[in-house]
């Protein structure tokens, strides 16, 4: 009979303390989160304020923002790391950078695409060329791969990086 009072009172702690703190009875544990803001979806307004102050121009042949207008460069629903890794390799590297195609409409699909946030285009300069192919290590297919794991891809008229991570930010 005391076994089976203990357990009752034992289950009866364990709800009032489930319902004095619900969160944490129902929080994951801290090794299964992502790190924080490592995919937070950013405004177009937010991360293009971030780039600015960090002085990273974007350019749009068609002089627009519109996420669904494959003329526009948008950065609407653009990944917190991407814009973070944009900030690291201008602040890395030395070299005025441009960014020329973003979140919109008219790129390849795929997990890590433009779309998803993952990809920026960045203007061709040799000050950025010359960074990337000196500091990082190529990997084949006129791409190198940083340090840190992104991916920057010479498409001869722009580079295409895809950040995985903000670069050590």
């Amino acid at each position: 009979m005391n076994k089976v009072l203990r357990s009752a009172a034992i289950g009866i702690s364990a709800l009032a303390l489930a319902f004095s703190f619900p969160a944490a009875a129902q929080a994951a544990p801290a090794d299964t989160k992502a790190p924080a803001g490592a995919l937070a979806k950013l405004s177009h307004a937010t991360a293009a304020a971030q780039l600015s102050s960090a002085g990273i121009g974007i350019r749009s042949s068609g002089g627009c923002s519109n996420r669904n207008n494959p003329t526009c460069t948008s950065l609407d629903q653009v990944n917190s790391a991407s814009i973070q890794g944009a900030i690291t390799l201008k602040n890395a590297s030395g070299c005025g950078l441009t960014v020329t195609g973003g979140t919109e409409t008219g790129h390849a699909s795929g997990t890590y695409s433009h779309w998803n946030g993952y990809k920026l285009d960045f203007a061709m300069s040799s000050c950025l060329t010359n960074y990337v192919t000196r500091t990082f290590t190529s990997i084949g297919g006129s791409k190198w791969q940083s340090g840190a794991g992104n991916i920057y891809y010479n498409e001869v008229n722009h580079w295409d990086v895809t950040f995985y991570n903000c670069g050590g930010c």
